[in-house]
């Protein structure tokens, strides 16, 4: 260009007239959890940005002290960026590529305007559009890159000074490679982007499975567990029958053969007898836990089931200080179910959460349609379950409780099992649990 240089000061004087108007940037700096701690350990990235500023400080078309001094503001705003949480955000990536703009706008006017060797640092904020935005950002970020530079050309006195044809050819060109690199680049960031995020997707995927592989392994520790317990369960279930109603039989006629006047033995005689009982009816448990049940389903709506069930629990003696929440949906569809071994389900569930809440406390049945079914969820706000007990909560002879055998949760198990259905319980301890419940609409021997 001929004759540029008044031009320039003119520009100079206009930009030094000019108030500041650089955003300001915030006071409150987080650390992202990406990033290392601020304690002045550098990165890689770190050292190869310093390097380049440092070899344009030294190098560069100009090493006045105003260049210099840009260079480095440049240079430690490029490498602070990454560790200040508000420029991770999208706004902040925004904010961030404008404060690029507008100091490589100073760079480029104290240092010959239109003519300056330092048009190519505006690339700076189009390449961190472009790796930062989407393809509209990247766009309005090469307008308004070329749209600075060729601001310039405003400040040049058309009257004395003029442009020849070769320069007007340089000139087109340092705008022609602002859009080539920043599409390029944008192309490129954008194909790292869906290759991140098909990865992101089969990590996803491939922990869902082994998610799925976990459960699926624990049911089948567990159907094992209940085949083999079963087993044994039913074998001396029966041995053990026989020798009690011996003993039974015995204990009654102790009874009629003691003199009445003999308390001690009367009392002996009736511990036996009602020993013998208690015992019979927990073998009585055990043969329903190890038999093969055998369903009567019907077409039935569920919530007539669970009123059934809440109305047994209600009736509880001694009574349960607890009040008893229902909360059903209108669009549970009816399912094919035994309802009276549904029913033992339900009052199973409803009476374990009414004695693990509080006094005064309240229980939550709530039904709602989910997956083609029914789901039943029973809801307590009592002490929870210790994670280390939830796996085996189903298991047979498993019991937190200070009386009880353990065998409640895992004939629930069972009869849900034999409906194809499925039951599963979240709980945080000190907030409560929730027992689910889910019933197909069909089974699959249908």
């Amino acid at each position: 260009m001929r004759g540029v240089e008044p031009s320039t000061e003119q520009a100079s004087e206009s930009l030094a007239a000019q108030p500041e108007n650089t955003p300001a940037s915030d006071a409150n700096v987080a650390e992202t959890p990406s990033d290392r701690p601020w304690t002045g350990f550098l990165r890689a990235q770190d050292i190869v940005w310093f390097l380049l500023f440092a070899a344009l400080a030294a190098f560069g078309p100009e090493q006045t002290g105003v260049a210099v001094s840009i260079l480095t503001v440049l240079a430690v705003f490029q490498i602070a960026e990454s560790r200040v949480a508000f420029f991770n955000a999208e706004a902040g990536n925004v904010v961030s590529i404008v404060i690029k703009l507008v100091l490589a706008w100073v760079l480029i006017a104290y240092t010959g305007g239109i003519e300056s060797g330092y048009y190519f640092i505006l690339l700076l904020p189009v390449v961190s559009a472009a790796t930062s935005l989407g393809l509209i950002g990247t766009t309005i970020f090469i307008a308004l890159a070329c749209a600075v530079y060729l601001s310039f050309l405003l400040f040049i006195d058309w009257n004395q000074f003029y442009i020849p044809a070769s320069e007007i050819k340089q000139l087109l060109l340092r705008v022609a490679i602002l859009p080539v690199v920043g599409f390029l680049t944008q192309q490129l960031a954008e194909t790292n982007r869906m290759r991140a995020r098909s990865y992101r997707a089969v990590a996803e995927q491939l922990a869902e499975a082994n998610r799925n592989l976990r459960a699926a392994e624990a049911a089948v520790r567990r159907s094992d567990r209940l085949a083999a317990l079963g087993q044994l369960t039913a074998g001396l279930a029966h041995e053990l029958r026989n020798p009690l109603s011996t003993i039974r039989t015995s204990a009654e006629m102790l009874a009629k053969t003691v003199p009445p006047d003999n308390a001690v033995a009367q009392e002996v005689a009736g511990y036996i007898a009602s020993e013998v009982d208690r015992t019979n009816s927990l073998i009585t448990r055990f043969l329903e836990f190890a038999r093969p049940l055998r369903l009567r389903t019907e077409i039935v709506d569920v919530t007539t089931v669970v009123d059934r069930a809440i109305a047994q629990v209600e009736r509880h003696s001694p009574p349960l200080p607890v009040s008893i929440h229902r909360n059903y949906s209108p669009d549970a569809p009816p399912v094919p179910i035994d309802a009276e071994l549904m029913e033992r389900v339900f009052y199973n569930l409803v009476l374990n959460a009414a004695q693990a809440s509080p006094r005064q406390g309240a229980v939550t049945v709530k039904t709602r349609p989910a997956d083609g079914g029914v789901e039943v969820s029973v809801i307590d706000r009592g002490a929870g379950i210790d994670p280390k007990h939830l796996e085996n909560i189903f298991n047979p002879f498993f019991t937190t409780k200070s009386e009880g055998v353990g065998l409640g949760l895992a004939i629930v198990s069972k009869i849900v099992d034999e409906h194809d259905g499925k039951i599963v319980v979240e709980s945080q301890p000190g907030e409560g649990s929730v027992f689910r419940v889910y019933l197909p609409l069909h089974h699959k021997s249908e």
